[in-house]
């Protein structure tokens, strides 16, 4: 008897799929755990298998499209067997349309020129919309009549008359054809899985969670020397980012108002330390996680880290990677930006926001110096963290990095 199998829901927040590739044909017999299809969710794009058994009698939905979970996703059972009431009720997979403006299938972005209006398509190879308005003064009143008669912008007209003032034989005489076309021109894209979940969630906390802001500047200097020397020893490269988490993780033990989730009629103070570690992919933002990050050494937390980072690109992290923060960073000074404020990622209370190491004047033993500084900011859910308990924890924060002595045991790296 014929079996449908549907779209499967792939992540906890996914609500449709996209299937990225066919790995079966319709005719093909299918055994239990055949790689059927690689589907592409909000998150990555991940591979399919069969649960069933039979021959592949249809497929729901072609390659490149998508469909909601729980849709057909195809029909298995006997050769020649009839699956017409199966289809009857069945949703239409979402076929992405040829549009002008849309690439079909992600193909690469396409420049397409806007279409000129009738009236200026006679004269006017410039912009579209063009003004007969003589910023500089220099038409005379029937030369910016004329112009206005026959669509030409004045800006594009040399005058002959006395200091180059535009009159009516330049009017008559413009043929326009030594003109630049300049049209208006745009590209679009459609909006991918993971795109609109990162607009969803982002949109939700920044418009449902009242956000408060922290920020903190930090002496780096005994940091960035403690990483040259534990790097001289350490089995793995260790990064500022990698003795941050490390850090944040210990702050939180102290804090754990902070390491905290709002759930509606309570709030969930987490007893374990899960850090979410945002990472920019080609499709926007994914934030895999660091289990009892506070238990690990330096050097577990890098390899996870740099693994992360490699399955992200690839599309490969599984719904394990990504669940389960209960705090998350996010570190954009390795682009030069000296500070700015995170959106918080559900179900946590707080984001900490790291800047850059910048090279700065500073005042020690009261001389000036140069010296290395960077800056935090907390966001905080203030339906969770009040601004005393945010600044609490930066206060620890602030003082495990720049005496990195105090959480860098013998056995840390």
């Amino acid at each position: 008897m014929a079996e449908v199998v549907n779209m499967p829901r792939l992540s906890d927040t996914m609500t449709e799929g996209v299937v990225a590739k066919w790995h079966k044909n319709v005719g093909d017999k299918i055994s239990e755990g055949d790689l059927l299809a690689e589907i592409e969710t909000d998150k990555a794009t991940m591979e399919f298998e069969s649960f069933q058994e039979g021959v592949l009698l249809h497929i729901g939905v072609t390659e490149g499209n998508k469909a909601p979970v729980d849709s057909i996703l195809a029909i298995l059972g006997e050769e020649g067997e009839d699956i017409a009431s199966l289809l009857v009720e069945a949703p239409k997979e979402e076929v992405k349309e040829e549009k002008i403006v849309v690439a079909a299938k992600a193909e690469p972005k396409k420049e397409v020129a806007a279409q000129v209006p009738p009236a200026a398509q006679q004269v006017v190879t410039t912009a579209s919309y063009t003004t007969n308005s003589d910023s500089k003064g220099t038409a005379s009143p029937l030369a910016k009549k004329l112009a206005s008669e026959k669509n030409i912008n004045l800006a594009l007209v040399k005058g002959t008359g006395d200091n180059g003032r535009i009159i009516k034989r330049d009017i008559d005489n413009f043929s326009g054809g030594n003109v630049v076309q300049s049209i208006e021109k745009y590209s679009e894209i459609e909006v991918s899985q993971m795109r609109k979940v990162i607009a969803q969630r982002l949109g939700e906390s920044k418009f449902t969670a009242p956000h408060f802001y922290l920020t903190t500047e930090i002496n780096m200097d005994q940091i960035v020397d403690a990483r040259q020397s534990i790097n001289t020893i350490a089995p793995i490269k260790i990064s500022f980012n990698d003795l941050i988490v490390k850090a944040t993780s210990m702050a939180l033990r102290e804090h754990p108002q902070v390491n905290s989730s709002w759930l509606e009629d309570r709030i969930r103070f987490n007893e374990h330390i899960h850090i979410g570690v945002a990472m920019a992919v080609e499709d926007g933002l994914l934030v895999p996680v660091v289990r009892f990050a506070d238990s690990k050494r330096l050097s577990q937390i890098s390899s996870e880290v740099k693994e992360y980072g490699a399955k992200a690109k690839a599309k490969k992290l599984q719904p394990e990677d990504w669940q389960g923060n209960t705090f998350t960073i996010s570190n954009l000074g390795m682009f030069d930006i000296e500070a700015f404020t995170a959106i918080i990622n559900p179900p946590d209370a707080c984001i900490l926001a790291v800047g850059g190491i910048i090279e700065k004047p500073v005042v020690k033993n009261g001389q000036i110096v140069v010296g290395k500084t960077m800056k935090l900011t907390l966001s905080c859910d203030h339906r969770v963290v009040d601004g005393v308990v945010g600044s609490k924890f930066l206060g620890t924060l602030k003082s495990y990095i720049e005496n990195p002595i105090l959480f860098l045991g013998a056995n840390s790296i």
